[in-house]
């Protein structure tokens, strides 16, 4: 086996000229917006390569140069029902550069009249203003600064030409991260005392794209199994990449920035529209929301991944219905689509490739909990109805968080003489250790969570029969344990005269 790529494939790279500048090399970018550039390639929709940007002082491009921009993508998973596996060498990266070693050649692509697109993933801490960046810095530090000093250059080379702005798409997993980025760009240029030609065209020539991405990229797999997939592709392939088969990209964008960048015509997943609301509703509430309703169950349970918890009778039981019963009619959307989408959420949560561990999933639940379930929860009792299984899930919440020792790196929690590490934000840690210094019983937590505005945006005491239905969840799970407590309320079912949704008091 050859260590690095062969003339052969040398070859085999994409010779169109470069059309898009990627900020970021890792996993993500690589496993889902280029493999749809290398199709769409393949397919004649878009002639165009990539050069990738490592933006931060570490990274992966020396090893993608040394491969010549190639690697291997695996992609495996259930789609309609039958587990299906596509296997494809991406040949659309051109070369790779360092933006701390190489930020003028970086400028030099924002010369390039044809590279009008800018794609990028720096993570979700990576779209933050920085006060201590200049337009002299080679380069700014922050993602931000670097675009907005990337695309002066390129109406200084241009002398504003209104034709040659660029259709900027970031992947970060925050909400409206386009716009998000687009106001700290103008931000910045106003602060560097940049010329007014510059910031009107930065508004009129260039679309800031806000996006909803969606697909689960494992990266590198395993050494057994990365040994057995480098043997049959030939060559030692550092970069090998592997990922779920499901994918979803929403784009809220001009006509001018799809033309710039048509994916949407591959056939694939992909929707540019003028609102991705309820794209974002859907996903959040749905597959976020199922996840986030179940990481707390599943861990008091004993069980440690996703797909543990999908195959278990009780946990899938419990999925379906919290998913069915609960969350669905709990949104003002098509039922038909919701529930088509939530029976791909559910296979795709039974992806034997995918090891989804609950406790990496847990970072973070209150917050979550706030954004992905807090909105099903609060559209039922906004009818009158306290929803068992959601109520439920809270109390699992709060039984999660009931830690014993704070120190730097979280909360430690005990289950089932196992303990475990709660990550969340400080005030939120300092609040639940205090519930166990203070020996709070459990009216007490509960009262004093739900009335926590901070947490949940407003006092959850106000609602009736909120408070005594958590409690009494709270209590069974502290006297006969989580799983046996889902089984009585899944057994329960509808009656009214035990945990009935519609109870009240």
């Amino acid at each position: 086996m050859q260590a690095l790529c062969n003339n052969t494939l040398k070859q085999a790279r994409i010779q169109g000229p470069e059309r898009v500048i990627q900020f970021g090399e890792g996993n993500f970018l690589r496993g889902f917006v280029d493999w749809m550039l290398d199709r769409a390639h393949e397919d004649q929709i878009y002639d165009g390569s990539v050069v990738v940007v490592q933006p931060i002082e570490t990274g992966l491009v020396d090893v993608l140069n040394a491969q010549d921009g190639l690697y291997h993508l695996v992609l495996r998973g259930y789609e309609a029902g039958e587990m299906r596996t596509e296997e494809r060498l991406i040949q659309c990266v051109s070369r790779g550069l360092k933006a701390y070693e190489e930020w003028e050649q970086v400028l030099e692509c924002a010369a390039d009249p044809n590279i009008d697109v800018m794609i990028s993933n720096t993570t979700e801490a990576g779209i933050v203003y920085s006060a201590a960046d200049s337009l002299t810095d080679q380069p700014p530090k922050s993602f931000p600064a670097k675009v907005c000093a990337y695309l002066y250059h390129r109406y200084k080379t241009f002398g504003g030409d209104p034709a040659l702005g660029m259709a900027i798409i970031p992947c970060e997993l925050i909400e409206a991260n386009g716009s998000t980025l687009r106001s700290i760009v103008l931000r910045l240029a106003e602060e560097w005392d940049l010329e007014a030609g510059f910031m009107e065209w930065l508004q009129e020539a260039n679309d800031f794209v806000s996006t909803l991405v969606d697909r689960i990229v494992t990266g590198f797999p395993g050494d057994e199994e990365a040994a057995d997939m480098c043997e049959r592709f030939g060559f030692e392939d550092r970069l090998l990449d592997t990922g779920e088969i499901f994918h979803l990209w929403v784009l809220e964008g001009t006509e001018r920035a799809a033309r710039r960048f048509p994916m949407h015509k591959l056939g694939l997943n992909v929707h540019w529209v003028e609102d991705m609301t309820p794209y974002r509703t859907q996903k959040v509430r749905i597959l976020n929301g199922a996840h986030t309703s179940t990481v707390a169950l599943a861990h008091l349970a004993g069980h440690k991944t996703v797909r543990q918890t999908v195959e278990g009778d009780i946990g899938g039981r419990y999925l379906r219905r919290v998913l069915f019963d609960e969350i669905i009619p709990s949104m003002d959307a098509d039922p038909v689509q919701m529930e088509q989408y939530a029976e791909q959420v559910l296979q795709r949560f039974l992806n034997p490739y995918i090891r989804h561990r609950w406790l990496d999933i847990s970072l973070n639940s209150i917050a979550k909990f706030k954004a992905r379930v807090l909105p099903s929860l609060r559209a039922h009792l906004h009818r009158g109805q306290v929803p068992q299984l959601l109520a439920f899930s809270m109390a699992c919440l709060l039984r999660f968080y009931k830690g014993e020792e704070l120190t730097e790196a979280g909360l430690t929690g005990t289950c089932a003489d196992e303990t475990y590490l709660i990550r969340d934000d400080r005030r939120v840690l300092e609040f639940f250790a205090a519930a166990h210094k203070q020996d709070w019983d459990d009216r007490t937590l509960v009262k004093k969570a739900l009335g926590r505005e901070e947490f949940w945006g407003e006092d959850l005491n106000q609602y009736t029969g909120l408070f005594q239905l958590v409690t009494r969840y709270v209590g069974d799970i502290s006297k006969q344990g989580a799983k046996a407590t889902a089984v009585k309320i899944l057994e329960a079912g509808d009656k009214e005269d035990v945990y009935s949704h519609k109870r009240t008091g």
